[in-house]
C-alpha cells in the first residue's frame, strides 16, 4: 500500500468577495483556512457558512474554516510537511501592509516551501508599482517562498455559485503553477499556466479603466458599435503598455487580457462598468463614491497614465477617462476628442 499524502494546505488572506470565493473553491479539494480582518466575519463563516456582506445568498462549503488571527492563518500553512499555498485576497492599496504582516508572521517559523499568489489588479495609485513589484520588494528575499499572480475573467459571485471559470496563474516558478493547480484546478475551475507575470498584470490593471470607458459610452447611449470600438482599441492600448514593460503580446490576447476586458466591459456585475454607466448618465465621481461604489479602475487610471507617459506609450482612452473622472471634462466632449484624433493605420505594420 502506498503512502497516504496529506491534503494541500491553503491560507487565503482576505475575506472580501474574491478571497471568500477562492477559499470556497479551494476548500473543496484542499485544507483551507481563510483570514478575515473582522472577528464577526470569521464567526459568520464558521457558524453560518456565509459571508453576507460580500457574497449575499451564498452558502459556503461546511469544510471551509475561518479565523481573525493572522498568525494562526499563516501557521496553518506552515504546519504541513509539503508545499503550501497562500492566496493574498487584498486590493492593491492593502498589499504592502499584508506582505509586511506576512513577513513578520513567518519570522522564526519552520515551514515547507510556500507559494504566495495575489489576485489584485491595478497599479498602486501612489507609487505606480504593479503588484509584482510590491510583493517582490517585501517577499522576494524570503527563502523558500515563490511568487505568482492569479488572474482571469472572473466575477466572485459566479465562482461562489459554482459556475465555470478559467483562470491563469503566472509565475517564474513552475512549482507555484503546480501548487495552484492542486488547490484550484478541476470541478468548475480550469487553470492555465504562464510565465508572463507582467503581461497578466498589465491586462488586469488596464481592463478596469477600459471598462469605465465602455460604461460611460453605454451610459451616453452611444450604442454597440462604439462599445466594440472601445474594447478593440482598448485592447491595443493595453498591449502597447504591456510590450513596453517587456511582456508578450500573446498574453494580452488571452484570458487575462482580452477575456478579462470583455467580461469587465460588458458584464452586469462589473463595478468598473457600473461607475462608467453612472457617469455617462450624469452623476459625478464624488456622488458615485459617496454612494459606496468603489472600483479599481478609478484608483488605477491616473497611475496607469503616468506609467505610460514615463515609458513614452500613448494611452488615449486612459487619458480620456482621467479627464472625465478627475478634470471635469464632460463625457460627450471626451468622446468627441477621441473621435477627432488623427487617423492612422490600425496596426503598426500596415501600408509598408
Amino acid at each position: 500500500m502506498g503512502a497516504v499524502t496529506s491534503p494541500t494546505r491553503v491560507a487565503v488572506l482576505g475575506a472580501g468577495s474574491w478571497g471568500t470565493a477562492l477559499a470556497a473553491l479551494a476548500s473543496r479539494q484542499a485544507d483551507t483556512l481563510i483570514w478575515a480582518r473582522r472577528a464577526e466575519s470569521a464567526e459568520e463563516i464558521n457558524s453560518r457558512h456565509s459571508n453576507a456582506r460580500y457574497l449575499p445568498d451564498i452558502t459556503l462549503p461546511a469544510q471551509l474554516r475561518a479565523t481573525s488571527d493572522f498568525n494562526a492563518a499563516v501557521g496553518h500553512v506552515c504546519a504541513g510537511e509539503s508545499d503550501a499555498l497562500i492566496i493574498l485576497g487584498v486590493p492593491v492599496s492593502g498589499m504592502a501592509e499584508t506582505c509586511r504582516a506576512l513577513v513578520s508572521a513567518l519570522q522564526g517559523r519552520q515551514h515547507p516551501a510556500l507559494h504566495v499568489v495575489w489576485t489584485c489588479k491595478g497599479v498602486h495609485p501612489e507609487t505606480g508599482q504593479l503588484p509584482q513589484e510590491i510583493a517582490g520588494a517585501a517577499l522576494g528575499g524570503l527563502r523558500g517562498v515563490n511568487l505568482g499572480v492569479l488572474s482571469g475573467p472572473s466575477f466572485a459571485l459566479e465562482v461562489a455559485q459554482g459556475l465555470p471559470v478559467a483562470l491563469t496563474i503566472a509565475s517564474h516558478s513552475a512549482a507555484t503553477g503546480d501548487m495552484v493547480l492542486k488547490a484550484l484546478h478541476g470541478q468548475s475551475c480550469r487553470i492555465y499556466t504562464s510565465e508572463d507575470v507582467t503581461g497578466v498584470e498589465v491586462g488586469g490593471a488596464l481592463k478596469n479603466v477600459m471598462a469605465i470607458a465602455c460604461g460611460i459610452s453605454d451610459g451616453l447611449g452611444l450604442g454597440s458599435n462604439a462599445r466594440a470600438a472601445l474594447i478593440t482599441r482598448g485592447l491595443a492600448e493595453i498591449q502597447r503598455l504591456a510590450i513596453a514593460l517587456g511582456a508578450q503580446a500573446e498574453t494580452v490576447q488571452g484570458l487575462t487580457g482580452l477575456g478579462d476586458l470583455v467580461l469587465t466591459a460588458t458584464g452586469p456585475l462589473s463595478r468598473n462598468r457600473q461607475v462608467g454607466l453612472a457617469i455617462g448618465k450624469g452623476m459625478s465621481l464624488d456622488e458615485i463614491l459617496a454612494g459606496g461604489m468603489t472600483a479599481e479602475g478609478v484608483r488605477c487610471a491616473r497611475a496607469a497614465l503616468a506609467l505610460g507617459r514615463r515609458l513614452g506609450v500613448e494611452l488615449p482612452i486612459t487619458a480620456a477617462v482621467c479627464q472625465v473622472l478627475f478634470e471635469g471634462q464632460p463625457p460627450r466632449s471626451a468622446v468627441a476628442a477621441l473621435l477627432s484624433r488623427d487617423s492612422r493605420p490600425e496596426t503598426p505594420n500596415s501600408y509598408h
